[in-house]
């Protein structure tokens, strides 16, 4: 029941747009958005950044490097402002309002890659558009994590995180194939059935402009089908700051004084919930650190695959191409199948299974030579990888308190760009000791090994029913 101030109790979002159409245009901007994942940022447009257009930079400073620090720079903007992102998103109730310029920002930023062509005087104009597209990617993540709640209800937040996860994996693969045999595969002058020039770069740049469409297209479902969040009472002191930052627009010579003092009240705002969830819910707190740790570790198993197939298991290039593609189709089924026991059982079995079964299966690849067996054991690691990610998102989801999650959502991006140095560097501290790609996991399995033990204690008894 709304109070008289117009705000409703937090819990009354939760389950708001239950139903098959709601969920179903949820879990599609996790396939748009896939887009930018695969093609942007991890398979097509950063590498085009460093293989062809810095392919002949000047100066002692390799294209990859000045990559690494532009992402960098994004990902320190993203961790410092995703909490009080968070916090506004929910007190202003602009939850959808926001994903939604977010997510045009992101599309506008892909699709200015076009003009970056295949010379290294574009490089910086390259880096720049991928380093603020992480930005307002990574944010967008943050209003679309809290809206979970409203599409699910205690009873089936797991199967509907995991659909999500899902989702994202076979929005990438199905992107990457059409992009694959369309406008990248073969040599010569021209590329892929469409026969596409590579003069200036074009066929990449064309994939990026595809890119751009798909996300477009999958994400317009949610703003239509998915109803924008109700004022809560949940967080008064974050409202009245939200207040104060809406009302900085006004009075020209004032406003942006007014915008810095509203920014330094949210982040006073932030302090003292953090302050206030260490003392009366604890385990959100180790939660939040657990899941960053494990989550590098999921990273890292992703990140680092490729690098292992090639050059300890023997695998040719188009071999780890269909190797990622069988990993991603795993991982999404293994979040599908997953669901329903997180439901049941609560998400934190689902975590600890998952990353004890990857740990297994790491020290297993120790042991093992060939392409066949890496197949084997590779497939089974990447099998728990998406189950592990599902049940994490859902985990905080039921910690959240209602009216809240998108300032938890925000500390959860926050904590986990924290420590996302650790499995890199894990991984590379034991080749350089062993002088062996192949120990080299164990830096990820000790990652893999610190979360679940920091997760271990968490306590989760009464998180079914939430």
């Amino acid at each position: 029941m709304a109070q008289a101030s117009g705000r409703v109790p937090g819990d009354e979002a939760i389950g708001q747009a239950t139903g098959r159409g709601p969920v179903l245009a949820w879990g599609l901007w996790d396939w748009g958005s896939a887009a930018f994942q695969a093609l942007i940022l991890t398979f097509v447009f950063s590498v085009y950044l460093t293989d062809k257009v810095g392919e002949n930079l000047p100066g002692g400073v390799s294209a990859s490097a000045w990559l690494g620090w532009a992402l960098g720079a994004g990902g320190l903007l993203v961790a410092v402002t995703a909490p009080i992102s968070g916090q506004w998103f929910d007190a202003a109730a602009r939850r959808k309002f926001s994903l939604g310029v977010l997510t045009a920002l992101t599309v506008v930023l892909m699709a200015a890659m076009f003009f970056v062509r295949d010379d290294y005087h574009y490089l910086w104009l390259g880096l720049v558009l991928l380093a603020l597209g992480t930005v307002t990617f990574e944010l967008a993540g943050v209003p679309y994590n809290a809206m979970l709640r409203q599409v699910s209800t205690p009873a089936t937040v797991g199967r509907i995180s995991g659909f999500g996860w899902a989702m994202g994996y076979f929005g990438g693969i199905a992107l990457l194939l059409i992009c694959y045999v369309g406008f990248i595969a073969g040599d010569g002058d021209t590329r892929g059935v469409l026969g596409i020039t590579t003069e200036g770069g074009l066929n990449i740049r064309l994939v990026v402009l595809l890119a751009a469409v798909w996300f477009t297209v999958f994400a317009l479902p949610l703003f239509f089908r998915v109803p924008e969040v109700p004022r809560t009472d949940a967080d008064p002191g974050a409202a009245v700051r939200v207040s104060a930052l809406d009302g900085a627009t006004g009075a020209r010579s004032r406003g942006p004084l007014r915008w810095l003092r509203a920014i330094g009240a949210s982040y006073r705002v932030l302090w003292r919930d953090i302050r206030e969830l260490w003392v009366t819910d604890r385990r959100t707190v180790w939660f939040l650190i657990a899941s960053a740790v494990f989550r590098d570790g999921l990273a890292g198993v992703f990140t680092f695959g490729a690098v292992l197939a090639v050059r300890v298991y023997g695998f040719s290039d188009s071999d780890v191409l269909l190797f990622g593609i069988a990993a991603n189709v795993v991982a999404a089924i293994g979040a599908l199948a997953t669901g329903r026991y997180d439901d049941r059982v609560g998400p934190k079995p689902v975590i600890v299974v998952s990353l004890a079964a990857m740990i297994v299966c790491g020290l297993a690849l120790l042991a093992v030579s060939g392409p066949a067996l890496f197949w084997v054991f590779g497939l089974a690691l990447a099998g728990f990888v998406g189950p592990a990610q599902a049940s994490s998102r859902s985990f905080l989801a039921r910690l959240a308190p209602p009216g809240r999650e998108g300032q938890l959502f925000g500390l959860y991006t926050t904590t986990g760009r924290a420590v996302s140095f650790l499995a890199p560097t894990m991984f590379g501290l034991f080749v350089w000791v062993t002088d062996s790609e192949r120990f080299g996991i164990i830096g990820l399995v000790l990652v893999l090994i610190a979360g679940l033990i920091a997760l271990l204690p968490v306590r989760d008894s009464d998180l079914k029913n939430r």
